[in-house]
């Protein structure tokens, strides 16, 4: 990349504005990109695929140089990362890892695992689980299923609190624990409301303890 920095166009595409993170993240990189001379273009897609490509091609007709993108299903981005990649574009995975292309030239993220480890790390210190106490009633979420990231979460909690599942100080009335039923798609909290509703309306509605 030649061109100087007021020169240069970076689009940043966010998922949503749907959940509060990717308003903060995006009006911070749009700041600090700004702040450094550069040309910002900044998109949420309201978690809709076809939107989210689109805006990304815009990007590319536009002329960004750089892509920063936050996307919604990991692996449905293939074409339009072909195109940038012919326009020389390079591209950063923002905290979802993008997959099943060749095309993106650097992965900027959390350690996924660790987050999902003090999440249960949590549970298991509230809870006092170590010292003995329960047994607890517990019932598990996962996050979007076209979203690399939360199957590193669900892993990194469920290894801190399988053993007082496998004890029984932690209950799971329903028995779900698998990611193909407990993921939430777009990480949606309409979806997780109602998979809260339909778990109380199964499981707990004789008020078991």
């Amino acid at each position: 990349m030649t061109l100087a920095k007021k020169e240069m166009m970076v689009g940043v595409a966010m998922p949503t504005k749907s959940l509060q993170r990717w308003n903060q993240d995006g009006a911070f990189l749009k700041e600090k990109l700004e702040a450094q001379g550069f040309t910002v273009d900044l998109q949420y897609a309201n978690n809709d695929v076809a939107t989210q490509v689109s805006q990304l091609e815009n990007m590319i007709t536009k002329g960004c140089k750089v892509l920063v993108i936050a996307s919604i299903d990991g692996t449905a981005l293939k074409g339009v990362l072909a195109e940038a990649a012919s326009e020389g574009v390079v591209v950063i995975a923002y905290d979802r890892l993008i997959r099943d292309t060749p095309n993106v030239d650097y992965y900027a993220t959390f350690d996924n695992y660790l987050v999902g480890k003090l999440q249960g790390d949590f549970i298991v210190e509230k809870l006092g689980l170590k010292s003995g106490k329960g047994p607890y009633n517990l019932e598990v979420f996962g996050g979007s299923p076209d979203d690399n990231n939360a199957y590193m979460f669900n892993k990194g909690a469920m290894d801190q609190l399988q053993p007082y599942i496998d004890n029984g100080q932690l209950v799971i009335q329903s028995g779900q624990t698998d990611m193909s039923v407990i993921a939430i798609q777009s990480w949606a909290s309409e979806g997780a409301q109602a998979r809260m509703d339909n778990l109380l309306t199964a499981y707990y509605s004789d008020k078991k303890t």
